[in-house]
């Protein structure tokens, strides 16, 4: 009979990558009785003999609970509980179900489990000698540029941050007098051998430090930003070592994940920098992330979803965010199922989330974060905006793109899901975009642009009567300021339409910007997309100089939609007439807004009286 080889110790990140491949309720669920229950699977207790049952299993965040008998945990300890196996045999046991192959012991084999041991160490000892350098003299400039940007030291202990010592051979000599080898400094990234031999250097030199650890949480790797505006690059990461692939690692996860607890609802917050996920988890997001300067790949969205089924990748406004948004869709379609997707946040004004919020503060980012947009949404409007669709071929060119779009979608259901909206969406777009854009003349008549009846989806009225006066306050905001109370009150017949007026001043109160991007996605969050795409094919309008003649005419114009209770002189108007407003600061500001022109007409006659 064959001796059996034992296997060696359990590899760094096994035991995570096996439970990630298994999902609890299907192991437990062999030995015990499991029903659905809301986020939990629930059955009677196979350790005690009970009737009611008090046994739980949550597949989101790996565990089991036994209430009866008290005991809990993952599906390697229910496996060796239940079979009264070993760790090891459990761990052998569900690797085999899960299709991984445990190492077996060799000399080799335990060689190079010993030497990652060592490139563990020596990246935590660089992680506590870069912390050491940032609070010594010579991390003065470090120190500067954090406080610049309203970190203070406890988040930088939070934070691990760092500092290298502006010198080509200072952190080398300092890990060679912990005892590390130069082989072992080089191969944990931490030096750069010359080409053609020589003394190796110091890679990281001058640089504010991010260390980058792995799923557990252990120092594999950093990142440094160049503190001087000229220098290049910007920022450095270490280079792939036996611990670290930048492809298969995000900045922050472990803590990340921590910090969102695991829910079967939303996900990490994925943005674009170190700074930026640093900058969110100080305002209260600590769920945020970051890729390593690469665009998303396969195997970090997969560590996304294993955290939660709906992740927010954050990426900033401008050409170079779009263009990143748009790459994630590829790699994102594939993996797409029932109940797992992605949404995206695309700030305005080439933002990103580290400047929103220092100038707008957390609220204002939370509110552009429950702002995201589906996936779907940003694959329609990469699309649609691609090229114009006005003659048959490139209207047939955009179904094409859409539908091969879609085929990239694994799940059946999802792909079907799919092409049955992104049709719908260019139905409703052709029929609204053939509709809107005829009229376009005088002042009055663009303002009453009347679309083919059923022309957009969900049976909506086809009236769009005042949607060319709101245009006008978005396109040129001081309007907005200008007829606020005449805005708010407007009766406007359709129901899309007092939707756009909606957004605009719910916008404008929360001290957001007020575009027509910005609009529409609040819009399409809100589940306004045909209103959404009224506002997205109406064509540009003139620009309005304010307290000019244009300004009053577009006053005067608006006036005709006054609800007859709303336009009166009285101070506590009924509730009436601000009940389809979304937004109670909206109604508040009304509220304030017409006792102070009561006091002053109040005021006024009183001198009046007097003179």
């Amino acid at each position: 009979m064959k001796a059996m080889v034992p296997p060696i110790r359990i590899p760094d990140g096994f035991v995570d990558e096996l439970k990630s491949r298994i999902k609890p309720s299907d192991v437990i669920g062999r030995k015990v009785k499991l029903k659905k229950q809301g986020k939990e699977w629930v059955g009677l207790s196979p350790f005690t003999n009970e009737k009611t049952p008090s046994f739980y299993v949550n597949d989101q965040k790996r565990i089991f609970k036994c209430f009866s008998s008290g005991m809990g945990g993952d599906v390697i300890s229910f496996v060796m509980e239940t079979e009264r196996l070993s760790f090891m045999e459990a761990v052998e046991k569900l690797a085999d179900e899960a299709g991984m192959t445990l190492p077996k012991a060799t000399p080799e084999s335990q060689e190079v489990y010993d030497r990652r041991q060592r490139l563990y160490t020596v990246c935590e000892a660089a992680a506590a000698y870069y912390e050491s350098c940032l609070r010594d003299t010579e991390g003065a400039e470090a120190r500067r540029y954090l406080e610049g940007r309203g970190l203070r030291p406890e988040a930088w202990t939070r934070h691990r941050l760092g500092f290298s010592p502006d010198d080509w051979r200072k952190t080398i000599e300092h890990l060679k007098s912990k005892g590390f080898s130069m082989r072992e400094i080089i191969d944990a990234g931490l030096a750069v051998e010359k080409e053609g031999g020589g003394e190796p250097y110091d890679r990281f030199r001058g640089r504010l430090m991010f260390p980058i650890e792995d799923v557990r949480g252990a120092v594999i790797a950093f990142g440094g930003r160049a503190l001087q505006p000229d220098a290049k690059p910007k920022y450095l990461n270490s280079s792939d070592t036996d611990l670290f692939h930048k492809s298969n690692v995000l900045y922050r996860y472990k803590k990340a994940r921590e910090a969102f607890g695991g829910t079967d609802e939303g996900g990490l917050i994925v943005c674009e920098g170190y700074m930026d996920a640093i900058a969110l988890t100080e305002a209260g997001f600590g769920h945020a992330v970051a890729p390593l300067g690469t665009a998303l790949t396969e195997q970090q969205l997969d560590l996304l979803w294993r955290a939660g089924p709906e992740p927010i990748l954050c990426f900033d406004g401008d050409r170079a965010g779009l263009g990143a948004a748009y790459r994630s869709i590829e790699r994102a379609l594939p993996g797409l199922q029932p109940g797992r997707s992605v949404f995206f946040c695309l700030l305005s004004d080439g933002k990103d989330p580290d400047d929103v919020i220092r100038e707008r503060g957390p609220q204002a980012m939370r509110q552009l974060l429950e702002s995201a947009v589906p996936l779907v949404e940003v694959l329609w409007r990469r699309e649609r905006d691609a090229e114009p669709v006005n003659t048959p071929e490139r209207q047939a060119g955009l179904e094409q793109r859409l539908m091969q779009a879609a085929s990239a979608i694994q799940n059946g259901a999802v792909k079907n899901a799919y092409e049955r909206e992104l049709k719908a969406r260019m139905r409703d777009y052709l029929w609204a975009l053939r509709s809107a854009g005829r009229k376009q003349g005088s002042f009055a008549s663009s303002t009453n642009i009347k679309p083919q009846s059923g022309a957009l989806k969900r049976g909506a009225p086809a009236k769009t009567r005042g949607l060319g006066l709101i245009v006008r306050a978005i396109d040129n905001p001081h309007l907005v300021d200008a007829g606020f109370e005449a805005l708010a009150l407007a009766e406007l017949p359709d129901p899309d339409v007092s939707a756009i007026r909606d957004a605009i001043l719910t916008q404008n109160e929360a001290g957001l910007v007020v575009d027509r991007a910005a609009l529409c996605d609040h819009l399409v969050n809100g589940r306004k997309s045909r209103a959404a795409d009224l506002l997205r094919i109406y064509p540009d309008v003139p620009e309005i100089p304010p307290s000019g003649p244009e300004e009053r005419e577009w006053l005067i114009a608006l006036e005709q939609y006054a609800r007859p209770d709303g336009m009166t002189q009285s101070a506590t108007p009924s509730q009436d007439a601000f009940a389809s407003l979304e937004d109670a600061r909206v109604r508040h500001r009304l509220v304030s807004e017409r006792r102070a022109r009561t006091a002053r007409l109040n005021e006024a006659a009183e001198q009046a009286d007097q003179e």
